[in-house]
């Protein structure tokens, strides 16, 4: 799944002797073997990733010195190496939680895609850092290197929590940077809403994100119980946040999962505006598994129900899974489907 080196990582590649000259803390786009990489050329450097699915390989590849969550754990690093997310937001997010724990003099890396907010490194590391050099550039991809000049204040959680309210639901969301929905309802997850009637039972929601869609149906409906899964460490926090905040969370459960992997027992609803893309690259995946297995996980009568863009070919593989394929809405842009076990 993550054996093969990107071309930001094949650029570090290039850099090992400097990248290994101290123990790095490691996070942000993390999506192949480069950990072991920099281990093998020198101390072993200790990851952090919000990304649940990587966070599962690596401790299969054996690699013992990585967190999931939504900050890495107490403890000083000797220096930091933040492949850039898709989300500048993000980025500044990590680098809040992570340059604490290093002491001033400390080297910070950051590698990225050309393309994708790299070269905003200079910005981000201005309230941090006197001087940004780039060390390297290659395979469209760029290295910067900084010294910690000043350090930041410590991380709070709440520092970074956004709010906007969901007026027709009578809600209030709460997200964290680079979460889905974090600034406002989309008209995805709209068109969902507005097309789904009662649900009752347990009611499962792939890709919860910050927890909009949940909550608005855990709301609407009292006779459900609520599952949220989700990949990525500060959306199941957004989740938990958001539910909490709207005194939802006593009939709902948040937890990791990679795809329905962690999940257990069947529901009598699967809800989904599924992932689309992962990183800085189109992803189809973890929606394609779980249309191909959703039908095992729902009891008999219970309905799988997504959005998605109208142009993908979703109801060919809804209809190899479920034997039929139902549209409930649609829009120039989005469809809503469903199918019965």
């Amino acid at each position: 799944m993550f054996e093969a080196l990107t071309p930001v990582s094949e650029m570090l590649t290039r850099n090992l002797d400097i990248l290994s000259r101290q123990p790095l803390l490691v996070c942000g786009l993390l999506e192949d073997k480069l950990p072991g990489l920099l281990a093998e050329a020198g101390p072993a450097p200790r990851v952090f990733t919000t990304d649940f699915r990587y966070f599962q390989w690596q401790q299969a590849q054996g690699f013992a010195d990585i967190e999931f969550g939504t900050r890495p754990a107490p403890g000083s690093a000797a220096g930091l190496l933040l492949l850039m997310p898709k989300a500048k937001a993000e980025a500044e997010y990590l680098l809040a939680a992570c340059l604490p724990l290093l002491a001033v003099g400390a080297p910070v890396f950051i590698a990225g895609d050309n393309k994708g907010g790299v070269k905003s490194a200079p910005k981000l590391l201005a309230p941090y850092c006197e001087q940004v050099n780039k060390l390297d550039s290659a395979r469209r991809a760029s290295l910067y290197q900084a010294e910690l000049t000043t350090l930041p204040a410590p991380f709070a959680l709440a520092d970074w929590i956004s709010r906007y309210p969901l007026e027709e639901e009578q809600l209030q969301i709460c997200a964290l940077p680079g979460v889905f929905s974090a600034g406002h309802l989309d008209s995805g997850s709209r068109l969902l809403l507005n097309t789904i009637s009662s649900l009752k039972g347990r009611v499962l929601d792939f890709g919860c994100g910050a927890g909009v869609i949940g909550a608005s149906l855990l709301k609407r409906n009292a006779d459900m119980t609520l599952e949220c899964i989700d990949i990525n460490a500060l959306a199941l926090e957004a989740s938990r946040m958001t539910l909490a905040e709207n005194r939802l969370d006593a009939n709902a459960r948040v937890y990791a999962s990679d795809g329905l992997s962690q999940v257990s027992g069947k529901f009598n609803h699967i809800i989904s505006n599924p992932p689309f893309h992962a990183g800085l690259k189109t992803f189809y995946h973890t929606t394609e598994t779980l249309l191909s297995s959703a039908a095992d996980y729902l009891l008999p009568g219970g309905s799988l129900i997504l959005v998605a863009n109208a142009f993908l070919p979703y109801p060919e593989l809804i209809e190899k899974s479920f034997g039929h394929c139902e549209t409930l809405a649609a829009t120039g842009k989005f469809k809503i489907y469903r199918a019965r076990r």
